[in-house]
């Protein structure tokens, strides 16, 4: 279920959880992780310098001192300073207006720089979850979602796999602590299908088959 809404009982939920319904974890993506490893911005500051450094050699080689040369390069600096900036704001602004809230049933994205909008996954639509973990700690959990339940990657970008437009994983980004809530997760899979408590599985690159999975709901 998709909705709009803008008053929140709860943080992170349209309205409180029914009786029986038990919060379990809520976050929010990390704006230096979703910088570095989402919008890859650490290339892009690379590529921008590699721009920099070649227009300063093409004019060194054609007889420029090194001080025109680098006054010559000067100019792409704010180009280059203004789209890093863009990326930063941006990744700064997906950290605040994104809640994600794991129940006893359920999972909950709250989503939407201009627009806040509010998606309900229930167990018994998540085939599996996976984990990407990264060296210091953080990471993305993405979920395979039951073929019959049609959703949109445009709905949930930037919440989402990269690349898997045809049948779109929803994705917890940038989580900090990225082991422990992908254990809250299983255990709440688990728990939901009787079944016993199994890791969730390391994400497999695109084209690649899946390894084991958490319990289905």
């Amino acid at each position: 279920m998709v909705h709009e809404h803008e008053i929140e009982p709860v943080w992170g939920l349209p309205e409180r959880p029914p009786a029986g319904e038990t919060i379990l974890w809520q976050g929010a993506p990390d704006w230096r992780a979703y910088a570095l490893r989402g919008l890859h911005i650490r290339g892009f500051a690379v590529y921008f310098a590699l721009l920099i450094g070649a227009r300063c050699a093409a004019s060194l080689m054609d007889g420029a001192s090194l001080a025109t040369a680098m006054w010559d390069a000067a100019w792409f600096l704010p180009v280059a300073g203004l789209g890093l900036g863009l990326m930063l704001v941006f990744a700064v602004l997906v950290a605040r207006t994104s809640a994600y809230t794991i129940t006893t049933q359920r999972i909950v994205f709250r989503i939407g720089v201009a627009l806040s909008m509010t998606a309900n996954i229930p167990f018994a639509a998540i085939e599996a979850a996976a984990v990407k973990r990264n060296a210091d700690g953080s990471g993305d959990i993405t979920l395979t979602i039951a073929a019959k339940q049609r959703i949109s990657y445009i709905f949930f970008w930037p919440h989402a796999r990269p690349w898997r437009y045809a049948l779109p994983e929803p994705a917890l980004r940038a989580i900090a602590d990225v082991d422990a809530v992908a254990q809250a997760l299983s255990r709440a899979l688990a728990a939901a299908a009787s079944l016993p408590v199994r890791p969730v599985a390391a994400a497999a690159p695109a084209g690649a088959a899946t390894g084991p999975q958490t319990a289905a709901a």
